[in-house]
């Protein structure tokens, strides 16, 4: 039976400045700026759950947030997801950068992952569920066939959102200060052996 109904669900968020979230280009160094963005998602997601589950990830103050406390945050963040010249292409070295950070603010968030080797359906209610609990998603796309997902090739990105309406699954995709509403069940048909995945926030 085909699904007809029709749900949204959009997570509140954050602004620096005029910026949707934060930005990797603000990050210092070549190497931060060219290939943070696994570090940039662990930012994005620490402020996130500071200011709406109450956790103490953000080493700044989170009722003020600045461009400069950001930038410092990254640097925090670097040496527990470098940027490296294969990329962070694992959802276990993000799994274990982002771990060992959280362990070392004394959380007791755990992660998982959603490899992309799963079938659509499984990653697609993983996906559903985080958002209808209010937790974003953090998501690695590696290379793809379809060339309308050429900005986010070998790239770490947030979902914080997403539509329903018939078969149709559509995701809010946040990278770079902006978001754009993607196809998911075409961003996860990359057509390549390698894959990504999504990761799983566990509080």
């Amino acid at each position: 039976m085909v699904n007809t109904a029709f749900n949204k669900k959009e997570l509140p968020y954050f602004r620096i400045g005029s910026s949707y979230g934060g930005n990797q280009e603000w990050f210092d160094g070549v190497w931060m700026k060219m290939g943070g963005c696994a570090a940039e998602t662990a930012c994005e997601t620490s402020i996130y759950l500071d200011l709406y589950k109450g956790t103490s990830l953000y080493p700044f103050d989170i009722k003020s947030l600045n461009k400069e406390d950001y930038i410092k945050f990254g640097s925090i963040m670097k040496p527990y997801l470098r940027p490296r010249m294969s990329g962070i292409d694992k959802l276990s070295i993000y799994i274990e950068g982002f771990g060992q950070f959280l362990k070392d603010r004394k959380s007791n968030i755990t992660l998982s992952g959603v490899e992309g080797t799963e079938n659509v359906e499984k990653a697609r209610e993983a996906v559903r569920k985080q958002l209808e609990n209010e937790i974003p998603v953090p998501y690695l796309c590696l290379k793809h066939s379809d060339k309308s997902f050429d900005d986010y090739e070998w790239h770490w990105f947030i979902l914080n959102g997403f539509e329903t309406d018939g078969e149709a699954f559509i995701v809010k995709a946040v990278t770079y200060s902006e978001f754009e509403w993607l196809d998911f069940n075409r961003l996860w048909d990359t057509g390549y052996a390698q894959k990504g995945g999504l990761i799983i926030v566990n509080l």
